[in-house]
This record gives structure tokens, C-alpha cells and sequence, in this order.
């Protein structure tokens, strides 16, 4: 895989060594099968052994740092699980995964409030994982609230994803990623975001375990860097993998555009209308249903017994609220997102370097006012990073 690192903060020099970091990752993803020690942290030719202290300068008593893990596809999606496999081949990481139940995609920062949620164990390759029934930014307050994991108080980073669609421009406020990440941030915790361009009919399952090997340097560099306090403060990351993410021209610091895929509402046929959405499944649909049809009749109940000699009237007054309710005219749409071609001047804009092949690193600020600072503080992090890991390989 030939890569480059391009961004207006990076200084050239550092371009070749972020070359030989992915290069080595690519090897690595290629050759485990034949050779284990290729891809295995104790072996000094990992990538993501590179990407940590190596056994003479590691300290021992300290606990591994903790990764927690969520996505807005679903506990069961390719990309999370792609995800956590290349995680867990650091042996220096501890990986836990708290995801929703099923797709929650496109549910942006929506939480669960006055209902139950229930949360299941669930097994991802040896890692404690949890499923539960709310949203990707329910998955992460929970998790963090210190009620769910016992092996944790706080974790060391928190990484959503890998979803499939890009998060890029004024996406990023629909995506459910994005927001199981910004949850982090709120509670004080750094966290990165990953998504892969998806492309329909073109993109496949074996593109998301490659997006996976692409970004899990990236993610072994954060975690060393946060143990070591360097970690660029007040942000997330959003990482957008190109389509083709092994052909990818390298990672470029970018900033968020205007980008937005196009809403198309369609007419549905009230003889075929669409399935309960993503957030309400059908039992809970079901159960809702039959929630009021009992307390219509419970009140139907207790109004006939209030005066028997009433009953007429009661009857007569029921009668014509069915017969207003059957005038109403009921009609079903669904929304589709469209993805269109845009053309972008600025080569520095996200949806710009990721259609052009690139690995777009967003800062995500909480606070406009400092993103010019916090965007020369993530260039000059991952510039650091590289440089850093590049020694500890030699």
C-alpha cells in the first residue's frame, strides 16, 4: 500500500515515517495468517506494537488502558466486529464494547428518557461486550455511569464505529456515531470516531476489515498518547476511511464543510406502509398497541359503572368519537437519503480529501471559538505521534 501524509500543518519530513507505520500495518494484515508473529504485539515489526512501549519500558503495574467500544449499526454490524479484532491483537489494550441491541442508524443524539432499556452480555472474540436496547449515546452514558462495567471506573478512550456511510460536512449531525463519540466528550472521556465511505453496489464486507487495519494505528497512538497526557484536549476525532481504504493516500487534518446528503420524502401506499423505525421494534410496537387498547376498555369499564342509567348516553358519546376518529385520513412517508456529487474548491475540507482518496481527520470542538487552536493541535499530535512511534520501531 503506497501512503502519504498530507495536511497544511504537517511538516514533510514526516510524511515517509507515517509511510513505513501503514506500510508495516498492511504487511501485517496480509501475512498473519502465515506468519502470527507478523500481526502479534510482542513481535517488534507490528504496526500496533509500534505504536506502544515496547516490554523493557513498559510499566508493569500500571493497568492496561481501556477501550471502550460502540457503534450506531448494531452490536452484530461487520464493522464494529472487524474493529474489535484488530483491537484485541494489541496485547497492550484492554477492549470493551457496549452497542445497541440493532441498527440504530441515523438516530443522531437521541436518547432514551422514562422508558427501560435492557442490556444484554454478548460475546465479541474474548472482549466484555454488553448489547443494550437504547441508542449509541444511551450505550456510552450508561458505560460510563460505572453501573454496567465492574472492570472499569473510566475508560482510557472510547472509539464508535467502524459505520458504514461517511459522517462528513452537516452529517455529522444525523450520525449516530458521531454522537456515541461526542457523548465521551461531554462526559469527559477522549474519543474518536470512524466511519468508511460506503459506496453502493461498489463497497463490500472485506473493505470494512481493511478500514479497520487502516485505523487501529491511529488508535494505539491515542491511547499512548493519552497515558502520556499529549492527547489533543477539548475534541474528537472524526476519521473518515475512504472507499478503498488500503489504496488510501494517507491521513489529512481537515475541517468540517458545508457537505449534507440530499432528504428525498416518498408517498408510501397506505396498503404497504413502512415498518416501525429503527428506534421502536415490533414487539415494542405491539406491546404499545395492546398497552391501549386496555386502558380504553379499563375506561369504558369504569364510565358504565359510574351510572348505569347513563349507559345510553355513554354509548351514543362513544359511537361518535369512533365515528370523528374514522374521518381522520392517515398517509405514510419515508425519507431516503441521496447521496450527491458536490464539487468542493477547498482541498481542506473533509468530504473534499475523502472523495480525492484520503484519510480525513475532523476535530469535532464543542466550542467554535477555539477550533482554529484545537486544529493545529491534532496536526501537530498526530505529527508527534508518527515521529514518536517511528523511533520506538527502529
Amino acid at each position: 500500500m503506497t501512503t502519504s501524509l498530507k495536511s497544511s500543518f504537517m511538516p514533510p519530513s514526516l510524511i515517509s515515517n507515517l509511510q513505513q507505520v501503514l506500510a508495516l500495518k498492511s504487511d501485517g494484515a496480509e501475512k498473519h495468517a502465515s506468519e502470527p508473529n507478523k500481526v502479534s504485539c510482542n513481535s517488534s515489526s507490528s504496526s500496533c506494537c509500534a505504536l506502544m512501549p515496547s516490554e523493557d519500558t513498559k510499566d508493569k503495574q500500571c493497568p492496561k488502558p481501556v477501550v471502550l467500544v460502540t457503534n450506531g449499526e448494531g452490536i452484530e454490524s461487520p464493522g464494529l466486529t472487524f474493529l474489535v479484532q484488530a483491537l484485541l491483537l494489541d496485547s497492550h489494550l484492554e477492549v470493551c464494547v457496549c452497542a445497541p441491541k440493532s441498527d440504530r442508524s441515523v438516530a443522531g443524539h437521541s436518547v432514551t428518557v422514562g422508558e427501560t432499556i435492557s442490556v444484554s452480555s454478548a460475546q465479541i472474540n474474548g472482549a466484555t461486550a454488553f448489547e443494550v436496547s437504547g441508542t449509541p449515546a444511551d450505550c456510552i452514558s450508561l458505560a460510563l455511569s460505572g453501573a454496567l462495567f465492574s472492570n472499569f471506573s473510566k475508560p482510557a478512550l472510547v472509539v464508535s464505529g467502524i459505520n458504514r456511510g461517511s459522517s462528513s460536512g452537516i452529517n455529522m449531525f444525523y450520525s449516530d456515531a458521531v454522537a456515541g463519540a461526542r457523548e465521551a466528550l461531554l462526559c469527559g472521556v477522549p474519543s474518536l470516531c470512524i466511519s468508511m465511505n460506503w459506496k453502493k453496489d461498489v463497497s463490500c464486507e472485506s473493505d470494512m476489515k481493511d478500514a479497520a487495519t487502516v485505523c487501529s494505528p491511529l488508535i494505539c497512538a491515542a491511547a499512548k498518547s493519552i497515558k502520556e497526557g499529549v492527547f489533543p484536549k477539548s475534541c474528537l476525532l472524526n476519521i473518515e476511511i475512504p472507499s478503498c481504504p488500503l489504496t488510501n493516500k494517507g491521513f489529512k487534518v481537515t475541517k468540517q464543510s458545508q457537505w449534507r446528503s440530499s432528504l428525498s420524502w416518498k408517498a408510501v401506499s397506505t396498503n404497504k406502509h413502512p415498518p416501525p423505525a429503527n428506534f421502536m421494534s415490533n414487539q415494542q410496537s405491539l406491546g404499545i398497541q395492546l398497552a391501549q387498547l386496555s386502558r380504553e376498555a379499563s375506561i369504558a369499564g369504569a364510565a358504565r359503572r359510574l351510572n348505569s342509567q347513563r349507559k345510553t348516553v355513554e354509548v351514543e358519546s362513544v359511537g361518535v368519537a369512533r365515528k370523528m376518529s374514522s374521518q381522520k385520513t392517515v398517509k405514510f412517508f419515508r425519507l431516503e437519503f441521496l447521496e450527491e456529487q458536490q464539487e468542493y474548491v477547498d482541498e481542506d475540507l473533509d468530504i473534499r480529501a475523502l472523495e480525492d482518496g484520503f484519510v480525513a481527520i475532523t476535530p469535532i470542538c464543542l466550542s467554535p471559538s477555539v477550533q482554529s487552536e484545537i486544529q493545529t493541535s491534532v496536526s501537530n499530535w498526530i505529527a508527534g505521534a508518527v515521529l514518536s512511534n517511528n523511533r520506538l520501531a527502529l
